[in-house]
């Protein structure tokens, strides 16, 4: 009997057994590790070497009136004046409308740079020279902020009328950028405006050109005529001459001489028979 109780209790027991295996969650298959994504870096984009002055008008205002910009970040006026007196100003301007693509760059000393200088240093210098000290501080290129380090030294400028004239040397490193004329070095303290096409930064000095101070050629001076060698016949010629006129007129006076005394003679003896026929 207790077989058969087994027997049947298992057989009651077998459909539970069944369903609750049937329900129990399957055991996880284990997951291959992860492997670690791969780090790619964005390019970082380059760090402008100049910073941006606080004054400085926007960029994106689409203005590039150089007199407008340089008057509204103010402390420019007396670069303000010499573009206008010199007339460069006509130039730059042309020269940003021709070179789109190249655009041009201008270095700007401010009013305290230009205090620096001699009293009447600007106004010592021919109108010629005038015109290129302004013209030196303009390159006839687009620079922006963070591609000083690019320059190729000797950098042309605007005066360049020679590959070896007016040229500066840009250094740039870190936060830097100096520039040597071989007179003055200065720095670039800040960016007053920039575009795509114009760039225009603050350097703390004005830039004094190397060829202010080379010394001009001096032209030779002409050579002296020579005064013409006598001829020795010549000269035995004309000291014949003076000899024989110095005797012809010592010959001539003794003749006259002779003449005075022979005529004085002869005039006593005829004064002397005169008396004597008187007397008779």
């Amino acid at each position: 009997m207790k077989m058969n109780q087994i027997f049947f209790l298992s057989f009651l027991l077998l459909p539970l057994i069944t369903t609750t295996l049937a329900q129990s969650p399957a055991s996880a298959p284990r997951k291959a590790p992860s492997k670690p994504a791969s780090t790619i870096q964005a390019p970082t984009p380059s760090k402008p070497l100049v910073p941006a002055l606080p004054q400085s008008p926007s960029s994106d205002s689409g203005s590039q009136d150089i007199i407008k910009i340089l008057r509204k970040a103010k402390s420019f006026n007396t670069l303000i004046r010499l573009l206008k007196t010199t007339q460069i100003i006509n130039q730059v301007n042309a020269q940003l409308v021709t070179t789109k693509s190249g655009g041009i760059t201008i270095l700007a000393p401010d009013d305290g740079a230009f205090s620096q200088l001699k009293p009447g240093f600007f106004n010592s210098l021919g109108e010629r020279q005038q015109k290129e000290l302004i013209q030196f501080h303009v390159l006839p290129v687009y620079v922006s902020s963070s591609n000083f380090d690019a320059l190729s030294n000797p950098v042309l400028t605007l005066a360049s009328d020679s590959p070896t004239g007016f040229q500066i040397n840009v250094t740039a490193y870190g936060n830097n950028v100096n520039i040597s004329t071989g007179v003055v070095d200065a720095t670039i303290t800040g960016i007053v405006y920039t575009d795509k096409t114009l760039a225009i930064y603050h350097v703390d000095k004005v830039l004094i050109p190397l060829d202010f101070s080379k010394p001009k050629a001096i032209a030779p001076a002409p050579a002296l005529a020579k005064a013409p060698k006598a001829d020795k016949e010549n000269s035995s010629a004309e000291d014949d001459d003076q000899g024989d006129s110095s005797k012809n007129s010592s010959d001539a006076i003794s003749f006259i001489s002779n003449v005075h005394g022979t005529m004085l003679v002869s005039l006593g003896v005829a004064m002397f028979a005169v008396a004597a026929t008187i007397s008779c």
